[in-house]
This record gives structure tokens, C-alpha cells and sequence, in this order.
């Protein structure tokens, strides 16, 4: 009733390897100990976004077979912990070397552009493919931007120490969610072919399209809700959490933001390169 239909477990070497790979990169970075700032989770994002990109192109069947397992789901969620954080490592040395140095400006500097390189590859094949399609994808971060800030100043002004808590982050984990509610909304209402692989997120759905707005509305309005409602919520409930454990409630908080940006990504390039 949760997971995602595709959920595949990658063959056994690449599990280890993954497996191996993520506790090795976890040791490194407690023993590094970077500090975690509300900038230190805009700096992960790009690499958020990143995960989903690999796993859209590998819906797509962009990769060769001997990487393809990699970049499945949930392998994808191993690959991206793995990579990034060897580069949030990189970017603590090479802040502890310079004089200025920052390790959020450095991880968020070349996440940014390993993010674009793959964008610029993702529109290169959709143009090849002659599949390109960047209307919905366009319209989506559009609408994505305006629920984000309405839903954040809702949280500001209804929740403001929560709001002042949690920062960056909270907007973060809103925005997150928002692309991947706006996103999946769009998808399941408007574009031809496009079906929801999550059963409760279908349920959700569904239970839209049975309103009786659904003929003017839509029916992904109410998942848009449903999404922006627990995103809410987290951050709000998560004030305290962060006061007292900020490293620890930060970190927690970033992997929210990734179950929705990651998805939210994917779907995005997929309407815009896969032929809907």
C-alpha cells in the first residue's frame, strides 16, 4: 500500500557493493564531522535532485546494462548516498585548506553543476529522440514556486517560531513536496499515458477524482494538499527537535526533502524527455 510498483533489490554484487559503499561513506563523514547548517541542506539539494534525474534516465533506458542496476529504485537512494557524501567530504577538506573557505557553498557549488550537466544530457536526448516536451515540466515548477510560497508563509504566519526554527530547511522540505504533489498532479490529470506507481499516493488519487471538484479541479489537487499538509507538519513538529538536536533533526529533515524532491525530479524529466 506504500512502495512503489518496481521496487527491485539490484543483483547481489551490486547490493554489497552499494551496501558496503554507504557504511564506508557514513563512517567518513562522522569522522569528518562537517557541520550541518539550514545551508547545509540547500547545499544537498541539487544532489536530491540529481538522484531523481539518474533515476528518470534509467526509467528511460539511457544507461548501459553494467550501470543501469545502480540507478533503479531503491538502488538509486544508495548510489546518490554514496556520491554525495564523498563530495560533502571533499567539500570539508577543501573548506579546511582554503583560507574562505565553506563547505555549503562548495557541496551546493558542484551539485549545481553536476545537476546542469545531466539537465543539459536530459534535454540533449530528448531533442535526439525527438521526444522533447518541456511544457508540463515548465508549468509544474511554475505552480511548484507558488504553492511553496504560499504553503511557507501559511507555516510563517500560523507557526512562526517553527518557522523561524527550522529556516531554510523547512522551506527546503515544502518545497520538496510541493514539485512532487504539483508534479504527480499533473501528471495523473493531464498528460495521456502517465500512471502512479505508488498504491496510497493512486489511493489519494482516486479519492480526489471521486469529489465532486474533481470535473472542475482535477483530481490531483487533493494529493498537492495531502502532500504540503505532512510537510507541514513535519517542519512544524520538528521545532523543538531541531533546538535541541540540531544536526541531528536537520539530517532527518533533509531525508524528507529527498523522498519528495528525488520523485518530484523524476517526474519531471520524464514528462519532459520520455514521448507523453
Amino acid at each position: 500500500m506504500v512502495l512503489p510498483e518496481g521496487l527491485a533489490i539490484p543483483p547481489l554484487p551490486y547490493a554489497i557493493g552499494l551496501v558496503v559503499g554507504v557504511i564506508g561513506v557514513v563512517g567518513l563523514v562522522h569522522l569528518l564531522r562537517p557541520p550541518v547548517t539550514n545551508w547545509t541542506v540547500v547545499a544537498l539539494s541539487p544532489w536530491m535532485a540529481i538522484g531523481g534525474v539518474l533515476h528518470g534516465l534509467e526509467r528511460l533506458g539511457t544507461f548501459p546494462g553494467a550501470v543501469e542496476p545502480l540507478f533503479g529504485a531503491p538502488a538509486v537512494y544508495a548510489t546518490m548516498a554514496i556520491v554525495t557524501g564523498l563530495a560533502w567530504a571533499f567539500a570539508g577538506v577543501s573548506a579546511e585548506i582554503r583560507t574562505h573557505g565553506s563547505t555549503d557553498r562548495t557541496l551546493g557549488t558542484i551539485g549545481t553543476a553536476v545537476l546542469i550537466t545531466f539537465a543539459v544530457f536530459s534535454v540533449y536526448q530528448g531533442i535526439n529522440n525527438g521526444t522533447l516536451s518541456p511544457f508540463w515540466p515548465v508549468i509544474a515548477i511554475v505552480v511548484s514556486g507558488v504553492v511553496t510560497a504560499v504553503a511557507w508563509l501559511f507555516v510563517s504566519l500560523a507557526f512562526t517560531e517553527s518557522a523561524s526554527v527550522t529556516g531554510a530547511t523547512g522551506v527546503v522540505v515544502i518545497a520538496a513536496h510541493a514539485i512532487d504533489g504539483v508534479s504527480t498532479a499533473i501528471g495523473y490529470d493531464v498528460i495521456a499515458g502517465v500512471a502512479e506507481r505508488t498504491p496510497l499516493s493512486r489511493l489519494i488519487l482516486e479519492a480526489g477524482a471521486a469529489l465532486p471538484t474533481a470535473e472542475l479541479m482535477g483530481a490531483g489537487w487533493l494529493f498537492v494538499f495531502v502532500k504540503l499538509f505532512i510537510a507541514g507538519a513535519v517542519v512544524v513538529l520538528f521545532r523543538e527537535y531541531v533546538e535541541e538536536e540540531p544536526t541531528q533533526a536537520r539530517m532527518i529533515l533533509a531525508l524528507v526533502a529527498a523522498v519528495g524532491l528525488g520523485p518530484g525530479i523524476q517526474n519531471l524529466l520524464v514528462f519532459a524527455i520520455g514521448g507523453f
